[in-house]
């Protein structure tokens, strides 16, 4: 199973509650919200989905580098949710944009590149999951 996507932008949530991305607040814990967003916008390009999200899942969990390949194993033995379920697209206003060969960036709402990504017609184009139902 893979959460990746090929020359695919993620806009932001239908009810998403702000009109300019900002960043996640960090806390004493920090959030899955601040762990992809510090993860993205430190290394663009850098990380498949796939990558982020399963990186994330071993800063919260604490799991040792020893046991790393078998817990990716584990990971995506199950069901994992793609970036369209993220709280950076569906709250804090951020667009993620995956290139031809998966990799991913953070776009910001309200800015002129958010703007051309989700205007592209050869790029795919999803919504985050809205946040409540209708």
């Amino acid at each position: 199973m893979t959460t990746n996507y090929c020359d695919t932008f993620i806009t932001v949530a239908p009810d998403c509650p702000i009109a300019v991305a900002e960043e996640p607040p960090s806390g004493v814990r920090p959030t899955v919200a601040s762990l992809q967003y510090e993860l993205l916008r430190d290394r663009p390009y850098e990380l498949t989905s796939d990558d982020l999200l399963f990186e994330v899942h071993m800063i919260r969990s604490g799991q040792d580098a020893s046991e790393r390949s078998a817990e990716r194993q584990r990971f995506f033995g199950r069901d994992v949710p793609c970036l369209r379920a993220s709280p950076l697209p569906k709250r804090y206003g951020w667009g993620i944009h995956h290139d031809a060969e998966g990799f991913v960036a953070l776009v910001g709402l309200g800015s002129a590149e958010y703007a051309a990504l989700a205007a592209r017609s050869d790029l795919t184009q999803k919504a985050a999951m809205r946040s409540s139902r209708k």
